[in-house]
């Protein structure tokens, strides 16, 4: 195990819990009053446009403002905190191991990628958008498998 591994493992659980945490609450800080809270606010939607489209149709609505996120990318980031708290709070010994066998690391990691890769079939083989919940459902398995795949035990 490299030294800086631990140092990682809790960067990534302080990161992706933050990350959440200002997705949710960045709808709110639109609409409150004062300088500060706007410019927080404009900040986080202006770096999401660089890695989500934000369509207000595929977006959930909170405090009465669209998410900085798209839903499937709410599921994304949400799925990666809660994941990473609930291994985090495992004691070391009931923690999900890891082989290092790259084989079974991939089967996962496709493997949580597939309930997205549904929803995406299904959309353009009907032409029917599934609901934000589900796409957001899709979406939470991918963050889930990152979690677990950077705090994992080697």
């Amino acid at each position: 195990m490299n030294r800086y591994d631990p140092i990682i493992r809790r960067a990534f659980l302080a990161g992706a819990i933050l990350w959440a945490a200002l997705l949710l609450c960045a709808p709110a800080l639109v609409g409150a009053a004062g300088g500060s809270s706007s410019l927080v606010a404009l900040a986080i939607y202006t770096g999401c446009s660089a890695i989500c489209h934000q369509r207000p149709e595929r977006s959930f609505q909170l405090f009465g403002h669209q998410m900085p996120v798209c839903a499937r990318c709410t599921g994304i980031y949400v799925g990666a905190a809660i994941a990473a708290i609930v291994v985090a709070a495992m004691p070391a010994a009931v923690r999900p191991v890891a082989t290092n066998a790259r084989k079974k690391i991939w089967t996962v990691a496709l493997a949580s990628v597939l309930p997205s890769l549904a929803t995406l079939i299904y959309e353009w083989t009907t032409g029917d958008m599934p609901s934000n919940w589900t796409r957001a459902a899709a979406g939470f398995p991918i963050g889930a498998v990152v979690s677990w795949l950077v705090l994992r035990i080697h």
